[in-house]
C-alpha cells in the first residue's frame, strides 16, 4: 500500500478522534473547570509551598545606640535571627474575573529565634530572644495567563501583609531591655517582616508555581502521524464562582509527504513538481451531529484535506482539495487518570472538490483508504483506546470518584483531586 494511503488514513483518523462542534471556531474542545470546592483545596495545597518558602526568609541584624533612664547610654545588637516555624492556618483562594485568583491568608503566625548583645562602658551583657509574630494576615493576586506554547502562566501582583502583634522573650529578663526592644525594634522588626513575607510569596509564585504549571502536558500522541492537542486557547477565565481553562484539542493536522509518493492517484503531480515535498493540511468541515446513548456515542464528521506543494522559499502552492465523510461510533469509560474506549470500524466516502493537476483517482484512492482503515488502523488505534489516552494532569495530580455524564452535545467528566506531596 502507497505510504501516502497509510499516513493520509492517519490524518483522518486523528480527525475523527478529536472532531466534535468545541473543535471548530473559537470554542474550546475541552473545558476544565474547577469549582470553589475545588480552589479551596488549591488553596490549602499552596500554603505548604509558602510556608516552606517563608522558613527561608533571612532577616537582617539589628544595632543602634541607646540613651536610658538609670542605665545610660551604651549600644544594642539583635542578631542571628532564625525563623523556626510558621504557620499559615486559615486561607481562601477566590475569583479574581478578569484576571485570575486572589488568595487570602489570615490568623497565621511566625517564630524567631535570635540573639542579643548590650555593651555599656566595660560592661557587656549578651543571650538569645524568641519572638512570635502574630495575626499575620497576606493578599496576593494571582494574574492567570497563557504562553505562545499554550500553557498556563501565573504572576504575582499587589501583595500586601500586615502584622497585628508581635511578643518577645529575652533570656535574663531585662525590663528596660524588653522596653528598648519595643521602642527601637519591634516597628522595624515589623515592616522587615511584612516586606519580606511579599517577596517570599512573589518568589514562590516565581519559582514553584510557575514551574509546576509547565508540567501540564499539551499534546498527546495518537500514532506517528497525529496526536491531540492540549494547548490553551486563551488566559484561564475566572467567573464569579469558578476558574474555567479552554483547552483546544484538536488534532494536529498537518502532514509532510512527496509528490512521488501520490503518483498512483494523480499521475500529472509528481510531473509538474518532481520529488517535492507535500504537505497535507486537515479540518473538520462542520460541527459533527452527536447521537448519544448509554455508553456509547456517533457523529458523522465531514472532513477536508487540502495539498500544498513546498516551493522554493517557503511558498505553497495548493495543488488539491479532497472532501471525506465519515461515521464513527464509539465506547467511552473514564477512570482516575484516563480515557480508555474502543471505535467501531466504518467506512469513509471521498470525494474530490478541486484538482489543479488534473486527473485524480479517487476511487482507488477511497478503497485503499477503507482497505488499511478498516484491517490496520482501526486495530491499532483500538490496542492503544484500551490501554487509554491520559487526560492533560499537572504533575503530581491524582484523580478519584469519576463520573461520566452525557448531555446534550458533550461529555461531562467529573472528578475530585489529589495532589500528591513529594
Amino acid at each position: 500500500m502507497p505510504a501516502s494511503a497509510r499516513a493520509l488514513a492517519s490524518l483522518l483518523l486523528g480527525l475523527l478522534l478529536t472532531s466534535a462542534p468545541g473543535a471548530l471556531g473559537v470554542r474550546p474542545g475541552l473545558v476544565a473547570r474547577i469549582t470553589a470546592k475545588g480552589l479551596e483545596y488549591v488553596a490549602k495545597e499552596g500554603l505548604v509551598a509558602l510556608q516552606r518558602e517563608l522558613h527561608e526568609i533571612t532577616l537582617p541584624d539589628f544595632d543602634g545606640d541607646f540613651k536610658i533612664k538609670h542605665v545610660g547610654r551604651g549600644n544594642y545588637e539583635f542578631h542571628s535571627l532564625d525563623i523556626r516555624s510558621c504557620e499559615l492556618l486559615a486561607s481562601a483562594l477566590t475569583p479574581l474575573p478578569g484576571q485570575g485568583l486572589s488568595l487570602s491568608i489570615s490568623d497565621s503566625s511566625i517564630q524567631v529565634h535570635g540573639k542579643w548583645k548590650v555593651r555599656k562602658s566595660f560592661l557587656r551583657l549578651q543571650g538569645s530572644f524568641d519572638l512570635w509574630v502574630k495575626g499575620v494576615t497576606i493578599s496576593v493576586n494571582l494574574v492567570l495567563g497563557s504562553e505562545p506554547s499554550g500553557r498556563p502562566t501565573v504572576t504575582a501582583s499587589a501583595c500586601s501583609s500586615h502584622i497585628h502583634d508581635v511578643e518577645v522573650d529575652l533570656s535574663g529578663a531585662l525590663g528596660w531591655l524588653v522596653n528598648l526592644f519595643h521602642d527601637e525594634i519591634e516597628s522595624k522588626l515589623q515592616r522587615t517582616l511584612e516586606s519580606k513575607i511579599c517577596e517570599a510569596v512573589q518568589e514562590s509564585v516565581t519559582s514553584d508555581l510557575q514551574p509546576y504549571l509547565q508540567t501540564l502536558p499539551v499534546t498527546t500522541e495518537i500514532d506517528s502521524f497525529a496526536g491531540i492537542d492540549y494547548s490553551l486557547m486563551e488566559p484561564p477565565r475566572a467567573t464569579a464562582q469558578m476558574l474555567d481553562v479552554m483547552l483546544k484539542v484538536p488534532p494536529t493536522s498537518n502532514l509532510r509527504l512527496t509528490t512521488k509518493s501520490f503518483r498512483p492517484f494523480v499521475p500529472r503531480l509528481a510531473k509538474r513538481y518532481p520529488d517535492m515535498n507535500l504537505e497535507l493540511q486537515g479540518r473538520v468541515a462542520s460541527a459533527p451531529v452527536l447521537n448519544f446513548s448509554p455508553g456509547n456515542l456517533s457523529l458523522a464528521p465531514q472532513m477536508e484535506i487540502e495539498a500544498f506543494v513546498l516551493l522554493p522559499g517557503s511558498v505553497k502552492e495548493p495543488v488539491f482539495q479532497l472532501g471525506v465523510a465519515a461515521n464513527v461510533s464509539a465506547m467511552l469509560t473514564f477512570n482516575a487518570s484516563k480515557i480508555t474506549g474502543f471505535l467501531k470500524p466504518e467506512k469513509i466516502q471521498v470525494e474530490l472538490k478541486e484538482s489543479k493537476v488534473g486527473v485524480f483517482n479517487v476511487e482507488l484512492l477511497e478503497a485503499l483508504l477503507n482497505y488499511y482503515l478498516i484491517n490496520t488502523l482501526y486495530r491499532e488505534v483500538n490496542e492503544k483506546l484500551a490501554k487509554g489516552f491520559r487526560l492533560p494532569l499537572l504533575k503530581h495530580i491524582q484523580l478519584s470518584d469519576p463520573v461520566l455524564q452525557i448531555h446534550k452535545d458533550f461529555l461531562f467528566l467529573g472528578t475530585n483531586i489529589q495532589y500528591l506531596r513529594v
